[in-house]
């Protein structure tokens, strides 16, 4: 008997089976849910084809959480495979490389940034807004972020970006404990994922880990932390909400 056995979860935001939302999805579904997983334009066909390596494939919906009309149609498409949601996972971020990462906070242009945070921080207010008519009391929403209380190297306005989704994960948390609806983060040290790939200087970030997470890290290993996510969809978590459960071998608990 697993942990979510009856559960519906959306997981927004799979594309490549290296992903913290492919293992998620993975765990889920081994631990009992019943999976739907979303992605949309070009990357939409990538995700029907990594969904078929996944336990069960699960229904793979097209959502562009920035489109208000992906988000309207959203209820009507999870009805056609479940009857609602228990639990809805937002792995989901996005910042131009070539203009907002790798040292280039400076001249990051606003055109950018306001892409970037509406992508990667008001999303995870508009997905769980259009959620809502799906979810009853003792939902669970989760978010992924990367610890925005410092500046990191070559982060710059995914930084900014985090920091907002962070920010967001509190009021939603907040705004929502009246409907019985927790709202929590999973910090995760860095990872191989295809969005880390994207970052220019990224390896700056995976030397830290290296020398001085005190549990170690496998930046190759989504399982931890796809597990915490698990963890906090199930009913373990009833009375937490606002919270960010890192997951990171300890690093963000060390000093210099």
């Amino acid at each position: 008997m697993g942990i979510l056995d009856g559960k519906r979860i959306l997981v927004a935001g799979v594309t490549m089976d290296t992903s913290i939302g492919f293992a998620t999805a993975k765990i889920a579904q081994e631990q009992g849910a019943t999976v739907l997983i979303s992605n949309f334009g070009r990357a939409l066909g990538i995700t029907k084809r990594i969904a078929k390596r996944l336990p069960v494939e699960p229904p793979v919906l097209e959502l562009d959480v920035t489109d208000p009309e992906h988000l309207e149609r959203l209820p009507d498409l999870v009805r056609e495979h479940v009857d609602g949601l228990d639990g809805v996972v937002h792995s989901i971020a996005y910042g131009n490389p070539e203009t907002l990462l790798g040292g280039k906070f400076l001249t990051g242009p606003w055109e950018d940034v306001s892409q970037a945070v509406q992508v990667s921080a008001y999303s995870l207010a508009s997905l769980t807004n259009a959620c809502r008519p799906l979810m009853s009391e003792g939902g669970s929403v989760v978010g992924m972020t990367f610890d925005a209380t410092v500046a990191w190297p070559a982060y710059d306005w995914m930084g900014v970006a985090k920091a907002g989704l962070e920010s967001t994960s509190r009021y939603l948390a907040k705004n929502l404990g009246s409907e019985g609806i927790r709202v929590n983060l999973v910090s995760a040290g860095p990872l191989k994922t295809l969005a880390a790939k994207a970052i220019p200087g990224f390896e700056d970030l995976e030397e830290l880990w290296q020398n001085r997470a005190p549990l170690g890290w496998d930046n190759t290993d989504q399982i931890p932390t796809a597990k915490a996510v698990v963890a906090l969809l199930s009913d373990f978590f009833p009375a937490t909400s606002g919270e960010i459960v890192h997951v990171d071998g300890g690093f963000h608990a060390t000093g210099a």
